[in-house]
């Protein structure tokens, strides 16, 4: 999973970045118009990883893992004429968006609107993705429309024309400043889609950095802000950011002693996989304990894919148990012996948390 994240110049990004990632970048604002990207990969944390570890011993354990990476400030009017190669790329490649918001007042770093006010920072934003991806459908329909006036076979012209007609859609709701994640489109759409770098298709995590103020704030002033695959949260980045840097044997006397049910970084994944759709399986053994991601829904052929595209090629039958039915057994031998491990077909819908061993043959 990768994460982009991104924000106005001065809004904190790399305080949260540091918080999510446990780095230590230096968080001096950036020069404006200035590209720069700061990337790293962190573990997702999942405890039934640690309890399948202990109850197997492996000899490694892999966890899911996380990309981040910390774009630049998005000034305003940067997507006049179109976001740079370099920049629109970086975020095109991300699964999804973590749009920082300075929620708090800090008087030795000058807002670069003047003062703080959320809701407005957030359209700024927004309004630069919508542009971005209003530049790239116009110069697409552009394109279109000659091609399909130079003729051609029947197929192609259908083609042109199915094309242009979803093109000249995803126009509409732009112009009327809406994001396209909020339209219903098919999977068969969606994939039409996939390598033309439409931002406002991408899920949206938007955190509000309140700074020293309680986490739990109120979304005063962004009740509707109601988009599809869009969430909202607070969280105070330099105290989450220091937390990111103590030993672990520290952080729950200070998650105690300020009231934080969880750290960022956890919630904030948490809050990323919801909005992605995706959730997690496991194989284990004395080998390797391995936490994969795949999307809600996906078929026991399908996450065998994800292990080896051999096993899909040869699947013959997944043997499932679920974390809690193996955990209650007490161990994989003691789960058998119960009757708790069962055979599932190549259209079984893996659950969250299930335990999988692929049968195949090539």
């Amino acid at each position: 999973m990768q994460i982009a994240i991104i924000g106005l110049p001065n809004s904190t990004k790399t305080t949260v970045f540091n918080a999510l990632t446990r780095g230590q970048r230096e968080t001096s604002a950036f020069s404006i118009g200035h590209f720069e990207v700061h990337t790293a990969v962190v573990d997702v944390p999942d405890p039934r990883v640690d309890r399948l570890s202990a109850m197997f011993r492996p000899r490694k354990t892999t966890r899911a893992k996380v990309a981040y990476a910390d774009i630049a400030g998005l000034a305003k009017g940067v997507s006049a004429g179109g976001l740079s190669g370099p920049l629109l790329n970086t975020i095109s490649q991300s699964d999804a968006l973590l749009h920082v918001v300075r929620a708090f007042e800090d008087p030795d770093v000058p807002h670069v609107e003047g003062s703080v006010n959320p809701r407005r920072d957030i359209e700024i934003v927004d309004a630069e993705l919508l542009l971005s991806d209003l530049i790239i459908i116009e110069r697409r329909i552009e394109r279109l429309e000659a091609q399909l006036k130079k003729g051609g076979d029947r197929q192609a012209r259908a083609a042109h024309e199915a094309e242009l007609a979803l093109m000249r859609r995803l126009h509409g709701q732009l112009d009327a400043g809406q994001p396209l994640r909020d339209l219903d489109l098919t999977p068969a759409e969606l994939k039409a889609l996939r390598n033309f770098g439409l931002l406002t298709l991408k899920p949206q995590l938007i955190v509000l950095n309140v700074g020293e103020q309680s986490a739990d704030c109120a979304l005063d002033g962004l009740s509707d802000y109601q988009h599809r695959r869009t969430s909202i949260a607070c969280l105070q980045g330099r105290l989450e950011m220091e937390l990111a840097q103590l030993p672990p044997e520290e952080v729950d006397e200070f998650l105690a002693e300020y009231q934080i049910a969880e750290l960022g970084l956890h919630r904030v994944i948490r809050l990323s996989y919801d909005l992605l759709g995706i959730h997690s399986f496991f194989t284990v053994g004395e080998d390797e304990v391995r936490a994969w991601t795949i999307p809600v829904g996906a078929t026991a052929v399908e996450a065998a894919g994800v292990i080896h595209s051999d096993l899909a090629r040869g699947f013959i039958r997944a043997e499932v148990i679920a974390y809690d039915d193996l955990i209650a057994a007490g161990s994989l031998p003691a789960a058998r012996q119960r009757g708790l491990l069962r055979l599932e077909g190549k259209d079984y819908v893996v659950q969250n948390g299930d335990i999988l061993n692929i049968r195949f043959n090539v």
